[in-house]
């Protein structure tokens, strides 16, 4: 059975044939040609965190597909009354075709996918966000028109899933990677460990900062998150004091090279981690990344079925 739980659960040519599958979906949307790749499929979609574009790119891409979605926020199920997640995960996937789960504790997915007997896609965990990171590859790759291993891709701002996330593709894919946090915000250890037995096979070069000029020096990406993650809401007061100086902006923008692109995933506070001006300058990306989150899901949950063994 082959889950969707990080990037580390597939090889670099996955990711690629995934990302193409992608493309190829989404331009037989947009062409209006019918995808009835998932016919009388049913995607269980349990809900611990809420999100916009989680819930309605899956719920629009199953039904896209010829399936139905089936909307579940802990309120809904007896996993927010206390049931144990090895029996949920085995009462609900003998009664779906997959599950999508977003939750807060990466452990909490891991066992859900134990139990599960369908395939399992990571909505979002504390420790990784590796949906995002495929639809932010999609994008590049139709707007960059580079080969993928010679990108050049800074992330500025919280040492977060997303920092994760982009060090695990970069590290799978063989492209260079800054990644730029005030002290103290820094990625963990374990991503690094992890990250680091992919590049010994990848050649991936991952530097990391605390100075935001060095790290989008020449740069053809620059990437940003949110300060304040679901669930840091204390900190952030004292978060906005410590990031001061990581905000996106057009000075930022000026030293990486000319044909920048600037790629967020949303939702964006506009005058702390992007400047109003970044977001919805010539230099975005955020809103063709944002519709790509609907397309490259439907090419991971194909994918998915078609590897079910």
């Amino acid at each position: 059975m082959r889950h969707f739980l990080t990037l580390n659960d597939l090889s670099k040519d996955e990711i690629i044939d995934i990302i193409e599958l992608s493309i190829k979906i989404k331009r037989n949307y947009k062409n209006k040609i019918t995808d009835s790749s998932l016919k009388n499929k049913t995607l269980g979609m349990i809900f611990e965190k809420s999100s916009t574009r989680t819930r309605v790119s899956f719920e629009a891409g199953i039904y896209q597909l010829g399936g139905v979605g089936l909307f579940l926020s802990s309120n809904d199920i007896q996993l927010g009354r206390g049931e144990p997640i090895k029996d949920t995960a085995r009462v609900v996937s003998s009664m779906v075709d997959m599950i999508m789960l977003r939750t807060d504790k990466h452990s909490k997915l891991e066992e859900f996918a134990n139990f599960s007997s369908v395939p399992v896609v990571n909505g979002l965990s504390d420790d990784f966000h590796p949906i995002q990171l495929m639809a932010d590859i999609m994008t590049i790759k139709e707007h960059k028109k580079l080969d993928l291993r010679d990108i050049r891709v800074a992330y500025v701002g919280d040492g977060n899933n997303m920092a994760n996330s982009w060090i695990m593709m970069a590290s799978k894919l063989g492209f260079y990677l800054s990644i730029a946090t005030p002290k103290g915000y820094e990625v963990k250890n374990h991503i690094l460990e992890l990250a680091n037995q992919n590049i010994k096979e990848s050649g991936a070069k991952i530097e990391f900062f605390n100075d935001t000029k060095k790290a989008v020096d020449n740069v053809d990406v620059i990437v940003t998150d949110t300060w304040t993650s679901m669930g840091d809401e204390e900190q952030k007061k004292q978060r906005q004091i410590d990031f001061k100086d990581f905000t996106v902006d057009n000075k930022m923008l000026s030293l990486a090279k000319d044909d920048v692109s600037f790629l967020h995933c949303l939702p964006a506070y506009r005058g702390l981690e992007v400047t109003n001006e970044v977001i919805e300058g010539s230099k975005s990306l955020v809103f063709y990344e944002a519709e790509n989150r609907l397309h490259v899901q439907k090419g991971i949950m194909v994918w998915l079925d078609e590897h079910r063994g």
